[in-house]
């Protein structure tokens, strides 16, 4: 140990020009720079490495979250826009059904209403001619009997009874001044 203390003190006066000037001494300098870049390259190997592979992973993590984010949102809106455009399909779709449904509707009604007034044409009509053969029937049922009444009251006038053909004429005549009068 002598020998180190000698070989400092030997530098340190043979030092006074230079860096010894400044009050450095140039040995102790180069310990700490090689203690420095000894220190430098252990954290640089087992700790900078890792800590900085670290951070570049959870930078890169971070950056795949927020395009990740993005492109949810990006996806988010295309389904949204997708969703409005089926809702809007669907919406025009039960438009033109609905409508659909409604022509259907008042067309059946108008059919129906159609064969209703068929309908009660058809029976007015029936009715109309069954009327006019009962007034047709009634009419000979009643010429019938004025037939049988003329017949009547012309036998209590004249007193002798009157054959058919003799009866008719008078009825016609008859029958004829009625339909002037």
């Amino acid at each position: 140990m002598l020998q180190l203390t000698q070989i400092t003190y030997a530098a340190d006066t043979s030092s006074s020009s230079g860096l010894g000037s400044l009050g450095i001494d140039g040995k102790a300098f180069i310990i700490q720079l090689v203690t420095f870049l000894l220190a430098f390259w252990v954290l640089q190997h087992w700790a900078f490495k890792p800590i900085l592979k670290i951070m570049d992973q959870r930078r890169k993590t971070i950056e795949d979250g927020v395009t990740l984010g993005e492109q949810m949102k990006q996806e988010k809106a295309a389904l949204q826009a997708k969703v409005e455009e089926t809702i809007a399909k669907a919406r025009t779709e039960a438009d033109g059904i609905i409508a659909g449904a409604n022509d259907t509707a008042r067309q059946a009604i108008r059919d129906a209403e159609e064969k209703a007034q068929e309908k009660a044409s058809i029976i007015v009509k029936e009715g109309e001619e069954r009327a006019s053969a009962e007034m047709v029937r009634a009419r000979k049922k009643l010429e019938g009997q004025i037939v049988g009444w003329v017949s009547d009251a012309t036998e209590a006038i004249i007193g002798e009874k009157v054959d058919a053909k003799k009866d008719t004429d008078i009825v016609d005549r008859f029958l004829k001044e009625q339909k002037t009068a």
